[in-house]
């Protein structure tokens, strides 16, 4: 894993080697010579621990771990070295920018002292290399025996599918569910194969609810049964297996296509039950065509998995997904007891276990193991709960009771594909335990770092971990794109683990670390920064994020040069003084304000590298026109005017004419009308997300500029349907005129309209490519609801008032519609006819007055997967729903949502959530709603919601040395020497190290 590490970290430091030589620094040409060399230095140990990685040599002993570790330093020196020039380049430029000078002699000092340390950095892969040479038949005499413990403890599963049935806690209803998928025989689809998927975390008990069916009366009522295991196999080998167990012979030689055929005939029209347990990638597809669809009678195939798109891979026809679902409370208490207090206690009063409730989260195999491990050192009478989850992490690691539940995160996080996803993953350790993860703000700050270089890999990395249930999913955007998410609970002790001890991450929370050399840091609530005794050096921190008080120590921003992730949102002693600062850390892409700071100074322009501005939760009002001008700047949030001395002056307008605003995202401003942002906005050729709120004033009732500016926004220019432009538009009485002054042709993909709206604007019925609609108004007219039928390419459409008028979706209506959202104080609802919907599948109708079905027939909705209902509507209009999913062919999900989040989903990134969302005030709020809307997604309404979470507590603390950590987390070595032996050299070669001047 460590090197896996290494070879993904390397990887995203070439690129700017690369671009060290290829820039416009003005390099001597021996210096370009050494950078380019050191760059293919490390483009080969990059390439060397790939290899090794794919041959499974995961383990070779103490020396390889210690050139690892020598090589990791030396990855960090490097980057260290780079970004120290790019900083020091980029002060020299702003200098001479505000001094109007053309050069400063500390200019060229920087490439001399840059040119030294390359010099020295050179040198120590080549002493590495003679030192692992010395040392390399050592290593091999211990190869065998490492590689045979590192293969013994591997682990792919972690459920054991033998647990006693008496020890099996909250299964009825998972068991109950999938007993109807198992016998159920709808009309037309008796003489067809149904495949059904178990996914869910290693650890969560699919294996143990695949056996109890496979065991059970109705599972050994199948003539034909085989249970096989897909574990580190091939389609042939699981063919080879399946045929075994039916007691068939076998050719060794024998090709995945005949093994097809023989399976094949020999299941013929026989009734067959056949369990693949642990199916790791897309076999089906390979072995789909041995089992037989026609001609038989209620066959199943089932399936476990850790990931999703495997489970739908295989259930995509006739099939039926079954996600994992955690133990509520109750269950967990009940397995936890039973595995951790021995029968003579008993009747004895226990002391409270909702800490280790929190830590295990549900997960069986979590509370099993913790349960054991507590029960060994005598609880109930011995250690404390509490005392054991503040040093979970040190217990995880070295710990035997826990072995089977570390061999399942260490199996998670080493068989995540390439590198990236896993840099990805430990970024996660920066944020509390329970904290709400945004989507979108999480892949701008992997932007900001470089772990990713594109869009659209970062996407993919993140996609990945969503998909292995390794981080889960809060709530979904109307894309089915996640929104909000968050990591579970031992899977966020191992992340913890694994990147405090790589040194990823540094964790402030309570106790003082004994680390001096920081790259990311992240205060959870720490109150011991405010003195200055904290020795740390903070010169290396690449990305800083606080929540709570930070201290006079942190925020001292001059100490920080190497900042590229600044994230105050949440820091309560943050003053608008401290802005001067920040505003020299000139390599800042990511900058992210709470509600502290009030207004922006103008120096702000100085960051000429940041990206991402976000001052939603902040108090500023008047946005300096300098913010605009920022020529990287792609993402600003908040709610602004410009000042009414801003002139658009021949050097604004020189700027945008010619290097033009990358801006996509600027939501929003506020206009009555004046001069400002509108004029400025015919620039923005680059916006692609806008959000302007519209208000009437004495001193202006003229929008021509606003609507020129939006007119220009929304026009179709013909472009491919890809382009993802979207548009929010908040309206005072008064205002909403603006919307029918605009004219076709136009298009977009989002639009939101907030307002008085009688009746469906011209040009919203005109547009192109509109696949996203959000209205709200207190009333919804008959004539402007008949009006959305007509827009064919719509595929989400939410709907929010309090008064809706009586409307009759026809026969057809509504081609394209996958999800159809009503947000009402009333509790009228649509007539739906036969044919109207056809291919909805997600109806969500929050109304806590709703009473019974509301006249809604279901089963006219062919298609349906999902029914979500105010979480405050009456238990027997709930019960009437569950009973009408059962009844319909899909039985489709029933779930409860929090109707403050559908109303408020606004404020978010996404313009129409088709899942329950973090609004944005509640983001942190230690309330019951998360928990409620996590119940949402992944559990049905008769398993009844978890519990409200306790207020969130500080996080453990991390370890305070590397001699605490377990060699099998972290590399064997001593990098702390190795740093001062390299900055010894550095500092023999023209003192340099420091870069103190």
């Amino acid at each position: 894993m460590e090197a896996a590490l290494l070879s993904g970290f390397i990887k995203t430091i070439l690129p700017r080697l690369f671009s060290l030589v290829e820039g416009k620094y003005k390099l001597h040409k021996g210096l370009k010579s050494d950078i380019k060399s050191l760059e293919k230095e490390l483009r080969m140990i990059a390439v060397t621990i790939d290899e090794q990685i794919s041959l499974g040599r995961k383990d070779q002993g103490a020396v390889l771990s210690l050139s690892i570790d020598e090589l990791r330093e030396l990855a960090h020196h490097i980057e260290d070295c780079v970004d120290r020039f790019l900083y020091h380049v980029t002060r020299e430029q702003q200098a001479s920018l505000f001094r109007r000078t053309v050069r400063s002699p500390k200019t060229l000092l920087s490439r001399q002292r840059l040119a030294a340390e390359v010099q020295v950095l050179k040198k120590i892969p080549e002493e590495a290399h003679q030192r692992e040479k010395r040392y390399r038949v050592f290593a091999a005499a211990g190869l065998s025996s490492s590689t045979r413990h590192a293969e013994s403890s591997s682990c792919s599963s972690g459920s054991d599918p033998h647990t006693l049935r008496a020890d099996l806690v909250g299964i009825d209803g998972p068991r109950d569910e999938l007993v109807q998928q198992l016998t159920e025989e709808a009309e037309g689809l008796t003489k067809h194969l149904k495949v059904i998927s178990i996914v869910g975390i290693h650890g969560s008990g699919k294996t143990v609810l695949a056996r109890e069916l496979y065991e059970s009366d109705v599972g050994r009522q199948f003539s034909l049964r085989a249970w096989v295991s897909a574990t580190d196999r091939g389609p042939r080998e699981v063919l080879m297996e399946i045929l075994q167990k039916f007691g068939r012979p076998v050719v060794d030689n024998s090709s995945v296509d005949q093994l097809t055929v023989d399976l094949r005939k020999h299941l013929g029209e026989q009734r067959y039950f056949i369990v693949i347990d642990d199916m790791q990638t897309d076999q089906w597809s390979t072995i789909e065509a041995a089992f037989p669809e026609d001609n038989v009678v209620s066959s199943r195939v089932m399936v476990t998995t850790t990931i999703q798109s495997v489970a739908n891979a295989c259930s995509s026809s006739n099939g039926y997904v079954h996600k994992m679902r955690r133990l509520g409370n109750k269950h967990s208490e009940q397995l936890f007891i039973k595995k951790a207090c021995p029968t003579k206690y008993s009747g004895y009063t226990r002391p409270e276990s909702k800490e280790v409730m929190k830590k295990c989260d549900g997960q069986p195999l979590a509370l099993v193991t913790m349960g054991q491990f507590l029960r060994k050192n005598g609880w109930p009478t011995g250690p404390n709960c509490e005392d054991v989850c503040r040093d979970l992490r040190r217990h995880l690691e070295q710990d035997d009771t826990l072995e089977r539940m570390r061999r399942v995160l260490i199996h998670s996080f080493s068989s995540l594909p390439g590198h990236g996803p896993k840099a990805c993953l430990l970024y996660f350790g920066m944020f509390p335990s329970d904290h709400p993860i945004k989507r979108k703000r999480l892949l701008r700050r992997w932007l900001a770092e470089g772990f990713v270089e594109a869009q659209p890999s970062s996407s993919e990395n993140f996609n990945t971990l969503i998909d292995r249930n390794i981080i889960e999913p809060i709530s979904i955007c109307n894309d089915d794109q996640v929104k909000t998410c968050k990591t579970y609970g031992m899977m966020r002790e191992f992340i913890l683990l694994m990147s405090t001890s790589q040194d990823f991450i540094t964790l402030l929370s309570g106790n003082k670390v004994e680390r001096k050399y920081v790259r990311r840091l992240s205060l959870h609530h720490h109150s011991a920064t405010s003195g200055s005794s904290l020795d740390m050096d903070l010169s290396l921190v690449r990305s800083l994020m606080v929540f709570g008080e930070a201290g006079k120590t942190i925020l001292s921003f001059p100490k920080y040069q190497l900042l590229r992730v600044l994230d105050l949102e949440q820091c309560t002693d943050l003053e608008d003084d401290h802005l001067k600062d920040i505003c020299n850390l000139f390599l800042l892409k990511y900058l992210s304000l709470g509600e502290t700071v009030t207004s922006l100074p103008k120096e702000i322009e100085k960051l000429k590298l940041l990206e991402t501005l976000d001052l939603r939760r902040t108090k500023v009002k008047i946005l300096p026109i300098e913010v605009l001008l920022l020529p990287c700047l792609l993402h600003l949030f908040g709610k602004f005017q410009l000042s009414d001395k801003v002139k658009i002056t021949s050097d604004i307008q020189k700027f945008f004419l010619t290097e033009q605003s990358n801006l996509e995202t600027f939501a929003g401003f506020v206009t009555d009308g004046c001069q400002g942002f509108p004029q400025i906005m015919n620039y923005m050729t680059n916006l692609r997300k806008l959000k302007i709120w519209l208000e009437r004033s004495e001193r202006s009732t003229n929008f021509t500029d606003v609507v020129n500016a939006v007119q220009k926004f929304v026009h179709d220019d013909k472009e491919e349907s890809n382009d993802p432009r979207s548009l929010s538009l908040h309206f005072d009485d008064g205002t909403e005129n603006i919307l029918n002054s605009l004219k076709a042709p136009c298009y977009l993909r989002s639009l939101k309209l907030k307002g008085t709206l009688l009746e469906l604007p011209q040009f919203v019925i005109s547009m192109r490519g509109l696949r996203e609609l959000c209205l709200s108004s207190k009333k919804l007219t008959a004539g402007l609801l008949a009006a959305l039928a007509n827009l064919k390419d719509l595929q989400h459409l939410k709907l929010i008032a309090d008064v809706l008028e009586d409307f009759i979706i026809e026969d057809q209506a509504f081609p394209g519609l996958l999800h159809l959202c009503f947000v009402l104080q009333c509790a009228t609802l649509p007539t739906i006819e036969e044919g109207a919907l056809p291919y909805l599948i997600s109806l969500k109708l929050i109304c806590k007055d709703l009473v019974g079905l509301a006249d809604i027939e279901i089963n006219r909705l062919i298609c349906l997967k999902e029914v979500s209902l105010d979480h405050r509507v009456a238990p027997e209009t709930r019960e009437t729903w569950e009973k009408a999913a059962k009844e319909h062919p899909n039985r489709p999900k029933v779930l409860l949502v929090n109707a403050a989040d559908e109303s408020e989903s606004e404020a978010a990134d996404c313009s129409v959530a088709s899942m329950p969302a973090v609004s944005e005030a509640k983001e942190t709020s230690p309330t019951s709603e998360v928990a409620v809307q996590e119940y949402d997604i992944q559990m049905k309404v008769n398993q009844g919601p978890p519990a409200a979470p306790e207020k969130q507590k500080n996080c453990a603390d991390e370890p305070s040395s590397k001699d605490e950590r377990n060699p099998a987390f972290s590399n064997i070595g001593f990098p702390e020497v190795a740093r001062g032996l390299t900055e010894l050299s550095i500092a023999q070669n023209g003192n340099v190290s420091s870069y103190t001047y």
